[in-house]
C-alpha cells in the first residue's frame, strides 16, 4: 500500500469502526488542553478586549468579531493559573458553545495553539476524583497522546450559561 492511502485509510478511521473524534490541543503554563476541533471556529491574534463591567475575573471583556461581539475568557485565570501579559504572541481560539441550547461564539485565551490529534474513545480515561471543593466538572476526560497527558475539556461546561447571561451575549 503507497503511503497516501494508507494516510487515507488512516484518516477514514478502517478497521477501527467510526472515525476517531480529532481534537485541536493548546497550551497553558507548560500543561495541554484538547477541545473537539469541530467546535473551533479559528484561530486568530490577541487584541485588545472591551472591559465589561460585573464580570467574573476571567472575562476579559469583549471584541467585535465581524460584527459579532465576542466575549473572551482568560484561561489562565478560568483555571486558577498564574496570569501572564498578553501581546503579540498571545492566541485567541474563537470557538462555538451550547450546542444543547442556543450556539454563542466565544474566544479562549491560550498560550499556544498546538497542532490536531484524533482521540479513539477507547482512549479517553475518566478524569480522577480530586476532593472536595475542585470545580473540574469541565474535564471530559484524559488521554495519552505520543507519551504526552492531554486534558480533554467539555466546552459547555467550561464556558457556563451564567458567565454567558453576565455578558449580556447574544445567540450567535
Amino acid at each position: 500500500m503507497n503511503e497516501s492511502a494508507q494516510a487515507s485509510e488512516e484518516r477514514a478511521g478502517r478497521g477501527q469502526g467510526a472515525a476517531a473524534p480529532e481534537f485541536l490541543t493548546f497550551r497553558l503554563a507548560g500543561e495541554e488542553y484538547a477541545i473537539e476541533i469541530l467546535r473551533v471556529q479559528e484561530i486568530k491574534g490577541w487584541e485588545r478586549a472591551t472591559r465589561v463591567p460585573h464580570t467574573p475575573p476571567y472575562v476579559l471583556g469583549v471584541v467585535n468579531l465581524r460584527g459579532a461581539i465576542v466575549p473572551l475568557i482568560d484561561m489562565r485565570r478560568r483555571f486558577g493559573l498564574e496570569p501572564v501579559v498578553l501581546g503579540q504572541a498571545t492566541v485567541v481560539v474563537v470557538v462555538r458553545v451550547g450546542a444543547s441550547t442556543a450556539e454563542r461564539i466565544v474566544g479562549l485565551v491560550v498560550d499556544a495553539v498546538c497542532e490536531v490529534h484524533r482521540i479513539p474513545a477507547s482512549d479517553v480515561q475518566a478524569p480522577p476524583e480530586v476532593g472536595a471543593g475542585s470545580e473540574t466538572g469541565f474535564i471530559r476526560g484524559l488521554a495519552a497522546v505520543e507519551g504526552r497527558m492531554l486534558i480533554l475539556l467539555d466546552l459547555d461546561r467550561l464556558v457556563t450559561a451564567s458567565v454567558l447571561e453576565a455578558l449580556g451575549a447574544r445567540a450567535a
